[in-house]
C-alpha cells in the first residue's frame, strides 16, 4: 500500500473519531404526529417501541451512530456483548466490519448517500459467541423527513442455512466413505461427541485460549471427517479381515493424506489438519510425517483420544470390544507415547462422560 493510500486512510479514520466526539449532550427530538397525538424519543424508546418484541435484532440508532436502544432479539442475539445501548455501533462492531463499510455506513448517516439506506454483511464472533453470519440493513426511521437524524439497524441472521448448505455436501462425502467401511456404525458421531466434550472441558483451562465458541462447533462436527480419505483406500484391505501387510499398511497410511486432500476445500482449516494428523503421536511415532509434540494440531490431538477411545469400545471383525475401564486403563499407558499427556489427564478427569456417550450411542451388535 503506497504512502498516499496510508494517508488517506488515516483522514477517514480521523473523520470517523471525530464524529464519535460530538457532544453527547445534545437532545434528539423525535416528533411523529397522528392528529393531536405526539411522540417523543423516550417514550418510544420506553414505552410504545415496536421493535421491542419483534423477532428481528434491531437496533435504533442516531446520527452519530450511537446505539440508543437494543431489542429483545439482538440482546440474545448479540449475548457475548455487555451494554450494548449507549455504545457506538463502529466501536462496538468496527472490527468485523471491513473499512470500505466502516466508510459507507458513516457517509450513508452524515451524506444521506443511497436515500440514506446502507446493506452489507458482517460476520460477528467472541470468544464466547461463535461466529454469527449476519445480514445488515441501515434506514431511517422517519422516511418523511428531508435529513433524517434516526435510524434503524436491522440484523438478518443467515448463519444456520449457510452452515447447513456446507455441511451437508461434506456429510454426502462422509456418507460415501460409510459405504465403504461396514464396521464403523455410530462411531462417527461419537467420535463427534467426545471430541466436543473434550473441547468444552479445556475452555477454561489456563493455556487453551485458542479454544472458543468456533472451535468447540467446528470440532462437534469435522471430528467426523477424520477418515473420510477412506473413500481412496481399496476395499480389500479396508475390510481385510486378520493383519495387514507391509505394502497393504502403506497403502492404508494414505488415507490421511487423502482426506487432507479431499478436505482441503472446506474454509476452516480445522478439517483438513483433523484428517491429515489424527494418527500422529506425542513421541513422533506416527503418520504420516512423524510430527510430535506441540506440532500436531490441538484438535488432532484431541480427535486421536475420542477416535482410539471409541475403537477400543467396539467389536470389530479382528477385536473383541473392551470395557470402560479396561479402555481407560490402556488410554492412560499411552500418556506420553501415543497421546498429548496433558489432554489424556483432562480426559481421564471426564472419562465418564466418554461412557455415558458410548452407551447412548451403542451400536446394536456391540
Amino acid at each position: 500500500m503506497s504512502n498516499e493510500d496510508n494517508t488517506d486512510e488515516l483522514e477517514e479514520l480521523e473523520e470517523l473519531d471525530e464524529l464519535e466526539e460530538f457532544d453527547d449532550s445534545e437532545e434528539i427530538h423525535i416528533v411523529k404526529k397522528s392528529g393531536n397525538f405526539s411522540i417523543d424519543s423516550t417514550k418510544f424508546l420506553s414505552d410504545i417501541n415496536p421493535f421491542k418484541k419483534c423477532i428481528f435484532p434491531v437496533f435504533f440508532i442516531d446520527k452519530k451512530l450511537k446505539i440508543l436502544f437494543a431489542n429483545d432479539a439482538s440482546e440474545k442475539l448479540f449475548q457475548g456483548f455487555k451494554n450494548i445501548s449507549g455504545q457506538y455501533l463502529i466501536d462496538l462492531f468496527g472490527k468485523f466490519f471491513n473499512f470500505e463499510d466502516i466508510r459507507l455506513i458513516r457517509e450513508t448517516a452524515l451524506s444521506g448517500i443511497n436515500g440514506y439506506c446502507w446493506k452489507g454483511e458482517v460476520h460477528v464472533k467472541s470468544r464466547e459467541m461463535a461466529t454469527t453470519q449476519l445480514k445488515v440493513y441501515l434506514f431511517p426511521f422517519d422516511i418523511t423527513v428531508k435529513e433524517p437524524v434516526e435510524f434503524i439497524v436491522m440484523f438478518d441472521d443467515v448463519t444456520e442455512e449457510n452452515r447447513f448448505l456446507l455441511r451437508s455436501v461434506f456429510m454426502s462425502l462422509l456418507e460415501a466413505s460409510k459405504l465403504k467401511d461396514n464396521d464403523t456404525g455410530q462411531h462417527i458421531t461419537r467420535v463427534n461427541n467426545y471430541s466436543k466434550k473434550l473441547a468444552m472441558e479445556l475452555f477454561n483451562k489456563k493455556g487453551y485460549e485458542r479454544i472458543d465458541a468456533d472451535f468447540i462447533d467446528n470440532i462437534g462436527f469435522l471430528a467426523s471427517m477424520h477418515d473420510v480419505g477412506k473413500i481412496g483406500t481399496p476395499d480389500d484391505i479396508l475390510n481385510k479381515e486378520g493383519p495387514l501387510s507391509d505394502w497393504e499398511w502403506t497403502v492404508m497410511q494414505e488415507h490421511t493424506k487423502n482426506g487432507a486432500f479431499i478436505l482441503s476445500t472446506y474454509p476452516h482449516p480445522m478439517a483438513k489438519e483433523i484428517a491429515l494428523s489424527h494418527h500422529e503421536r506425542w513421541n513422533g511415532l506416527g503418520y504420516p510425517f512423524k510430527l510430535e509434540g506441540d506440532m500436531i494440531p490441538l484438535a488432532a490431538r484431541i480427535v486421536s483420544i475420542a477416535d482410539v477411545y471409541d475403537a477400543l469400545r467396539m467389536k470389530r471383525s479382528y477385536k473383541p470390544a473392551l470395557d470402560h475401564k479396561t479402555t481407560v486403563d490402556k488410554m492412560m499407558d499411552a500418556k506420553n507415547s501415543q497421546f498429548d499427556p496433558e489432554l489424556v489427564d483432562v480426559f481421564y478427569n471426564i472419562a465418564v462422560d466418554f461412557d455415558e456417550i458410548y452407551n447412548g450411542l451403542i451400536d446394536h451388535h456391540d
